[in-house]
C-alpha cells in the first residue's frame, strides 16, 4: 500500500488489485491502475491546488462512455478501479474517482462534495443532468468545480453553464444552493447508488 499517513491509501490499488485487473481486463488496464497509484505517490507532498489540478487532468483523459453502452444499464456508478480498468465512464464516474483520490491524498472530506447539477450543452442546445466534484477551500467559499466537460478548474460563480441542485460526501446530502454545513437534507445512506458503490469497493479491496 501507499505510505501517505495524511490520507487513506487503502482506497488505492494494491498489487492484488493490479493482478486481478490484468487477469480480467488485460495489461493495459493494469497499467492505467498503476499510473493512478504512481500519480498519488507523486502528489503525497504536494499542496492542495496541485493535487486538484493533477487529479482532475488525470481522470479527464479517460474516454466518456454512457452506462448503457459500457454496462448494459441506464445508470451505473463505477468504482474508480472499474472506471480505469474499463477505460470509460460517464459524468458521475469522473466525479467519484476524483473524490476518492483526493480523499486518499488527505484532502479533508468536508471540503469535497460530489454535486448533482444540470449542464447546458451548447452544441446540442439543451440542458442535461450532470455530476461534478466541488472543492470548498473554506466552508463558505465559492467552490472550485472539477468537471469532465471542462479542462480547467473554475469557481462555481464562473460556470454559468451549470445549475447545481444537491451535493454529497460520506457525511451527508446537502442542498447545493447553501454553503457550509447548512442545508443538510439527509444522510448519504439514503443514496442507493452510493451504498452499492461502497460495497463493491470493499469487495475490490477484500482479501481472497
Amino acid at each position: 500500500m501507499l505510505a501517505m499517513a495524511a490520507g487513506d491509501p487503502g482506497l488505492l490499488p494494491d498489487q492484488r488489485t493490479l493482478n486481478l485487473a490484468r487477469e480480467r481486463f488485460g495489461e493495459q488496464a493494469a497499467g492505467r491502475l498503476l499510473a493512478w497509484r504512481k500519480l498519488a505517490e507523486g502528489l503525497a507532498d504536494a499542496d492542495e491546488a496541485t493535487r486538484l489540478e493533477r487529479v482532475n487532468r488525470f481522470f479527464n483523459r479517460v474516454p466518456g462512455v454512457d452506462d448503457q453502452t459500457l454496462w448494459g444499464t441506464r445508470d451505473y456508478w463505477a468504482t474508480p478501479v472499474e472506471f480505469l480498468a474499463r477505460n470509460g465512464g460517464d459524468c458521475e464516474d469522473y466525479a467519484l474517482a476524483k473524490y476518492f483520490t483526493l480523499k486518499a491524498l488527505g484532502v479533508a472530506p468536508d471540503k469535497l462534495r460530489v454535486t448533482y447539477a444540470r449542464a447546458w450543452l451548447a452544441r446540442e442546445r439543451r440542458m442535461e443532468p450532470h455530476m461534478v466534484l466541488a472543492y470548498y477551500p473554506s466552508p463558505e467559499a465559492d467552490p472550485q468545480i472539477l468537471d469532465n466537460l471542462r479542462a480547467e478548474i473554475l469557481p462555481a460563480s464562473q460556470r454559468d453553464d451549470l445549475s447545481p441542485t444537491m451535493g454529497f460526501n460520506a457525511e451527508g446530502l446537502w442542498s447545493a444552493r447553501q454553503r457550509g454545513q447548512s442545508g443538510k437534507l439527509a444522510a448519504t445512506a439514503s443514496i442507493h447508488h452510493w451504498n452499492d458503490l461502497l460495497a463493491r469497493m470493499r469487495g475490490e479491496l477484500s482479501e481472497p
